[in-house]
């Protein structure tokens, strides 16, 4: 099957449905410009890491001494999740979405649906969101907003040594004293309390469905590193759901469960790819000039 093929099946399955559940990994935002994978960028970010074997943001598991961690926190999230930009293929998604009714359900912490059109209450981000801070006991249910945080690191930040100059400015829990991390699920520490009131509306949203209604599942990049988070949850949607499709983009890992037969369709590709193959196949679909004038 050819990605013209998939844009067709796609575009066939959108026409079809009147609920869509965007159900996107961290391939999304890599096809996206933010691919933590990204060697070249990881060097330009983070120059003194490079020099010290590091070669992407996936590795940064390693412990740091506390002035370089945080430094690197500090540019990594201000690149990642503040950028005031749009972002092209979110756009692209959210203009193929429409006007229909609508969930997304993300294992990204980036927030690149709710900065590019996607509506804040109908984002379900069950992994956190690098725009918050918690404290690591925790001590408290309560999470404080990063970024003037981070700014207050990014200005004594030394890219040279990848060191933060001013200790007085790491962040620590204004409660108890104790280290803070990101509020993203690392650890049963995590505090989960803000995204689960949007977990219970998107249940009810799915079991609510009127009678009649065509959902469509429209996974993109959610392979294999949180399985539970996107991928198999997609799936048992539209298991459990009567006349539901899944279309999984996913250039990586493509394979749809075969007890879902006919009903889902694998597309091998990126998203980005067969975004712009749909948005081709748009305009050549679309009437001309020419023919607008002899209707």
């Amino acid at each position: 099957m050819t990605i013209q093929n998939d844009a067709r099946t796609l575009r066939t399955w959108l026409d079809d449905a009147d609920r869509i559940l965007v159900a996107a990994g961290a391939g999304l935002s890599a096809a996206a410009g933010y691919d933590y994978g990204d060697v070249e960028r990881f060097k330009e970010l983070f120059p003194a890491l490079y020099r010290l074997g590091l070669r992407s943001r996936y590795l940064l598991g390693v412990p740091l001494p506390p002035d370089m961690m945080w430094g690197y926190w500090a540019v990594h999230i201000d690149d990642i999740r503040f950028g005031s930009r749009p972002n092209s293929l979110y756009r692209q998604l959210r203009a193929l979405v429409g006007d229909r009714d609508h969930w997304v359900m993300t294992s990204n912490v980036d927030a690149l649906f709710a900065r590019n059109g996607f509506e804040p209450a109908r984002v379900f981000t069950p992994q956190g969101d690098y725009g918050r801070l918690q404290c690591t006991v925790p001590c408290t249910q309560e999470t404080w907003d990063a970024q003037p945080y981070y700014d207050r690191i990014r200005a004594a930040y030394d890219p040279a040594t990848g060191r933060v100059t001013d200790p007085a400015v790491l962040p620590v829990c204004p409660h108890c004293g104790a280290e803070v991390f990101p509020n993203v699920r690392v650890g049963p520490e995590f505090v989960d309390g803000a995204y689960l009131p949007a977990g219970d509306r998107l249940m009810r949203w799915l079991g609510d469905a009127p009678g009649g209604s065509r959902l469509l599942v429209l996974e993109i990049g959610a392979g294999f590193h949180t399985p539970g988070v996107v991928r198999r949850p997609a799936e048992n949607v539209v298991r459990h759901t009567p006349g539901a499709r899944l279309v999984r983009v996913n250039p990586d890992h493509p394979e749809v469960p075969a007890d879902l037969g006919d009903r889902a369709r694998s597309v091998p590709f990126g998203a980005d790819r067969l975004l712009n193959a749909l948005n081709a196949r748009d305009a050549l679909d679309a009437p001309t000039e020419s023919d607008l004038c002899h209707d």
